[in-house]
């Protein structure tokens, strides 16, 4: 498995279409948006390329991310969060993203909002349980 610094990958029990459905029904029922739902190997398979399974689901709420974005404007380039599904040469499924911690220190924001995008970690363990 790659390890990245800032990054945290989990094992999934779970098919990658499976984690990424599990992922997307939380999302939906903590009122969050699904902003995004990246395929990355059928857009390989598209230009006749072939890459293992990867997804990348953003996610948020304009009610968190807008006072982060206000504190730190080029903390837009990072989100709404993001959740990476994919699978290594291997046959393991997993899921990566970045930790608040890594976008705290790579961007000015106040520690009061840590709080607003502190939820990635609790909705990628409910959804691998």
């Amino acid at each position: 498995m790659i390890s990245i610094p800032g990054t945290v990958s989990q094992p999934s029990p779970y098919s990658v279409d499976i984690t990424v459905s599990k992922l997307k029904a939380l999302i939906a029922s903590k009122g969050l948006t699904l902003f995004a739902h990246i395929d990355h190997a059928a857009g390989a398979r598209e230009v006749g390329l072939q890459m293992l399974p990867a997804q990348v689901l953003a996610f948020g709420h304009p009610k968190a991310g807008t006072p982060l974005m206000v504190a730190s404007p080029l903390l837009a380039l990072d989100l709404p969060l993001k959740v990476l599904v994919w699978e290594d040469a291997d046959k393991k499924v997993w899921v990566s993203y970045h930790t608040p911690e890594f976008l705290v220190q790579g961007h000015v924001i106040p520690p009061e909002l840590l709080k607003n995008i502190a939820g990635v970690e609790p909705l990628v363990k409910a959804a691998l349980a």
